[in-house]
């Protein structure tokens, strides 16, 4: 069924606003996909704050053209059944959730993504990223490496007062 004008230039503008915030995209051909598993994808990638929108591709590179960092970014790929996972906090959630996903559905297939500055990335370069740790596993891991000296010096400072009890006890006698 085909969709008139004003649905169409709806579907850009709220397109053009996701892309334009979006830190990275990822696109991937769903064919074979079923409309209950995407569902059960839509509510992962919610979890991780990442948008699908499954538009046309035609509708993707009319809204990419208003966007001054992605007007450059090559749309030679975007052909075929596609679905467009965006994510405006994260650049590693949508490849993390596509390749999640992809694990017990085979017929998701990455086929690249363009980042927020307009660099475009092969799907392996996808996949890789896949294997990232997330934004809020790298802080957490940066604040353990931080916490690290302290906890060794509180435990070295518990070791002294062992120590120093030891030293006591041997001095009363």
């Amino acid at each position: 069924m085909a969709i008139s004008r004003n649905k169409k230039n709806e579907l850009v503008a709220e397109l053009n606003e996701l892309l334009a915030s979006a830190k990275m995209t990822v696109f991937a051909e769903y064919k074979g996909v079923t409309v209950q598993d995407l569902q059960v994808l839509r509510r992962s990638a919610r979890e991780a704050d990442v948008a699908i929108k499954v538009v046309k591709n035609r509708l993707v590179k009319v809204a990419i053209t208003d966007i001054k960092d992605l007007k450059d970014v090559d749309v030679t790929d975007l052909k075929g059944q596609l679905l467009y996972a965006i994510s405006s906090d994260d650049e590693v959630a949508p490849a993390q959730v596509l390749d999640k996903f992809a694990k017990d559905h085979p017929e998701l297939v990455t086929i690249g993504a363009f980042s927020g500055i307009g660099a475009n990335l092969s799907a392996e370069e996808v996949k890789s990223l896949a294997g990232l740790p997330s934004k809020e596993q790298l802080i957490g891991q940066v604040v353990d490496m931080l916490l690290s000296p302290m906890g060794d010096v509180v435990s070295g400072l518990n070791g002294l007062g062992g120590i120093l009890n030891a030293l006591e006890a041997k001095a009363s006698n």
